[in-house]
């Protein structure tokens, strides 16, 4: 058993794998910007006794280190899963806005590197001592079609940003890898997507278990496929 944190677990993919570890008998600490509207999450929290929910907003600093000052527990798994996507057009797609890339970026780029900054101390105390980053597929620059520009030039940045986090932390024995769960069934993904929550949850747990300082800095899907970068 494992305490593992999961950033954006109020839904989607973040909060099927806060159900799956907490039923395999992890302690899960489950963050939402707003958890008074997460109404699923706090029916999970009630119904297994093993999800802990916290407030938490990756994109703001103060409300990072006031969750990182106010968590007394080791983190083994540290799941950086809260991201965005706010449109899929090309180049001439008007929603890409300023305030469009800054919310894009801000969540999916500068929010892990935050969240994983201020954590380290509860991830290095700990037994497990590992950060997954969710990154996506859309982040890998042989496989750019030319839309969604700020999802993918942040899922690009996130995977950099593991592979960053990997080589620093080397010599204090804490794993990072990158992880694409998949094009899953969810606000984010639609309806017409390939694979359930429930699907991609279990895939990645499995891969965040075998992650391993021998396998530091991999960017892998959810079923274990080496995506090229």
């Amino acid at each position: 058993m494992a305490t593992i944190l999961i950033t954006g677990a109020n839904r989607g993919i973040g909060l099927s794998m806060a159900r799956l570890a907490a039923q395999r008998g992890d302690t899960v600490i489950a963050t939402a910007r707003v958890p008074q509207q997460a109404q699923a999450l706090a029916e999970l929290a009630e119904d297994t006794g093993r999800v802990i929910i916290r407030a938490l907003d990756v994109t703001d600093e103060a409300s990072v280190a006031a969750f990182a000052e106010a968590t007394t527990e080791a983190v083994d798994l540290l799941v950086l899963n809260a991201g965005v996507l706010n449109a899929y057009g090309g180049l001439d797609d008007p929603a890409h806005t300023a305030e469009a890339w800054r919310e894009v970026l801000m969540t999916n780029v500068a929010g892990p590197f935050l969240v994983a900054r201020a954590m380290l101390p509860h991830v290095d105390r700990s037994k497990g001592k590992k950060i997954a980053i969710v990154s996506s597929v859309m982040g890998s620059s042989e496989r750019a079609p030319g839309n969604a520009y700020p999802y993918r030039t942040s899922k690009a940045a996130a995977v950099n940003l593991a592979r960053n986090l990997a080589a620093e932390l080397e010599p204090r024995g804490i794993a990072v890898g990158a992880y694409h769960p998949g094009w899953v069934r969810t606000d984010m993904g639609g309806g017409g997507a390939d694979i359930a929550p429930e699907e991609s949850a279990g895939g990645l747990l499995g891969r965040f278990d075998a992650l391993s300082m021998a396998t530091t800095g991999v960017f892998e899907d959810y079923r274990g496929q080496e995506i090229p970068f």
